[in-house]
């Protein structure tokens, strides 16, 4: 049996937004229920907590300024995605969050990125994920397939499409988690994930299997309380305190989980994953 590999912290750059606005009013997920009550106060707290380890850990954060009635700016993945300092924006499928786009794609600006506003519709970070050079799109309920050619053009690397199907997993973020961001030494592509078998249809769950044979399998009981919606380094990844078999599956692997607790920003249908925006600058 092969070591524990040595896993190394990379320095990242975040995008994230204070929730200061958050609430539950409306319903576009099924973790959604107005009826529920929201504690504004304590969803800041909970994201400052997450804020607070990244800067702990010596990355970067930066913030875009929350929007009243846009709740759901919070969950900042979903804003764009961005490679080698080129952001695609966003065009948000439900009426709810259209609103959000452009306030993204204006911050991009602002700070010196190269903006490729949207055609198709597409949730940005949400059902984007970078592994290696490869990036896996998801489709199924909010972004569409045809938005997966509009990506490999833009940023000239492979695309390979993956269908979800429950829709508890409504974006790619909340059923795959990339462990290993970046790619190896030499070019050699060392990147590895965690996913969440039952959340994609049979054609996905083959491909994941054939691309990834180290992957971690994360139970449903981890993935229904956003196990899989979580950040690494490549040495520290940031999960949720109640994803105890996943915890215990990366301690397995040589990663450093950190447990972060962000249930009332779950009532929304967001994580930690979910908070946060890769900002990967020029190359």
């Amino acid at each position: 049996m092969s070591s524990t590999p040595t896993r190394i912290a990379h320095k990242r750059s975040y995008l994230m937004c204070r929730p200061e606005h958050f609430t539950v009013s409306y319903s576009i997920n099924p973790w959604m229920e107005p009826s529920n009550p929201t504690d504004t106060a304590k969803a800041v707290a909970q994201w400052q907590t997450l804020y607070d380890a990244y800067v702990a850990l010596g990355h970067d954060v930066h913030l875009i300024d929350p929007i009243d009635g846009l709740p759901d700016m919070v969950y900042t993945a979903n804003g764009g995605f961005i490679i080698n300092g080129t952001a695609y924006g966003v065009k948000f499928r439900v009426d709810e969050r259209q609103g959000e786009a452009q306030p993204f794609m204006d911050w991009f600006a602002q700070y010196g990125y190269d903006v490729v506003p949207p055609v198709e519709v597409n949730e940005g970070e949400g059902d984007f994920l970078l592994v290696g050079d490869t990036i896996l799109a998801g489709t199924g309920f909010r972004s569409d397939g045809t938005s997966h050619g509009e990506l490999a053009t833009i940023f000239d690397r492979e695309v390979v499409s993956l269908t979800l199907t429950d829709p508890r997993f409504y974006h790619l973020d909340t059923a795959i988690a990339v462990l290993d961001p970046i790619q190896g030494e030499g070019g050699v592509d060392h990147a590895n994930i965690a996913y969440l078998p039952l959340a994609f249809d049979a054609a996905s769950r083959a491909i994941l299997e054939e691309r990834y044979p180290d992957a971690i399998l994360v139970s449903e009981a981890d993935g229904d309380v956003f196990g899989l919606n979580s950040a690494s380094d490549g040495y520290n990844v940031f999960i949720s305190p109640r994803a105890k078999g996943f915890e215990a599956q990366l301690r397995e692997r040589g990663y450093n989980p950190v447990l972060i607790d962000l249930s009332e920003l779950l009532l929304g249908g967001g994580g930690i994953k979910c908070c946060t925006l890769e900002l990967r600058g020029r190359s």
